[in-house]
C-alpha cells in the first residue's frame, strides 16, 4: 500500500513521467496481445499448410495436379491471419514459406530443393493475390523434421513439407 502511494505521488509530482510509465505499460500490453495473437496464428496457418500440403514430383520443384484448391485455401487462411493481427494493430507483417525435406541425400542439395519448392509455394499464393511483398520462401532442408529418425517410407514423406507462419 505504501508503494502504491509513493508512486501515486511520484506521478503527480511529475506528470511527464507518469506519461512516459503509463506508455510503457500500454505497449507491454499490447506486445503480449500480440505475442498471443502470433502464437495463435501460427498455430492455425501450420494446421492449415500441413492439412492443404500440395505434392512435388520425386526430386523436383515441379508441382504435381491438385495443387490450385490447396492454394486457394492456404490464400483464405493468409487473410483470415491478416484480419486477426490487425485487429491488435499488427500490420504490414510478413508470411514465410518454409520449404522443409527428409534426410536422404546430400544436405546442400535437400537446401536448395527446399528452397525452390518454398519458392513454388510462393509463386502459387502470389497466383491467388496474396501480395509479393508480404510472402517470403526459405528453403531449411532436413534441419526441422516433423519425425526422427526418418527411417520408413511414410516418416520420410511426413517430413517433406512446407510450412507457412507470420513473422513479425
Amino acid at each position: 500500500m505504501k508503494t502504491a502511494l509513493a508512486l501515486a505521488a511520484l506521478l503527480a509530482a511529475s506528470p511527464a513521467l507518469g506519461a512516459s510509465l503509463l506508455d510503457k505499460a500500454k505497449k507491454a500490453a499490447g506486445k503480449s496481445a500480440g505475442a498471443r495473437v502470433e502464437a495463435e496464428v501460427n498455430k492455425q496457418l501450420l494446421a492449415e499448410s500441413r492439412k492443404h500440403q500440395c505434392a512435388f514430383l520425386v526430386d523436383s520443384d515441379v508441382l504435381q495436379p491438385g495443387c490450385d484448391a490447396k492454394a486457394a485455401r492456404l490464400r483464405d487462411a493468409i487473410a483470415q491471419a491478416k484480419q486477426k493481427l490487425a485487429k491488435v494493430g499488427l500490420q504490414g507483417v510478413k508470411f514465410e514459406v518454409s520449404g522443409h525435406t527428409d534426410s536422404s541425400g546430400n544436405p546442400a542439395h535437400n537446401r536448395e530443393l527446399s528452397e525452390r519448392r518454398a519458392q513454388v509455394i510462393r509463386r502459387e499464393l502470389l497466383r491467388k493475390g496474396v501480395p509479393a511483398e508480404e510472402v517470403v520462401a526459405v528453403g531449411k532442408g532436413s534441419d526441422e523434421p516433423l519425425v526422427k529418425p526418418d527411417d520408413t517410407p511414410a516418416k520420410k514423406a511426413r517430413n517433406r513439407r512446407y510450412e507457412i507462419r507470420v513473422r513479425l
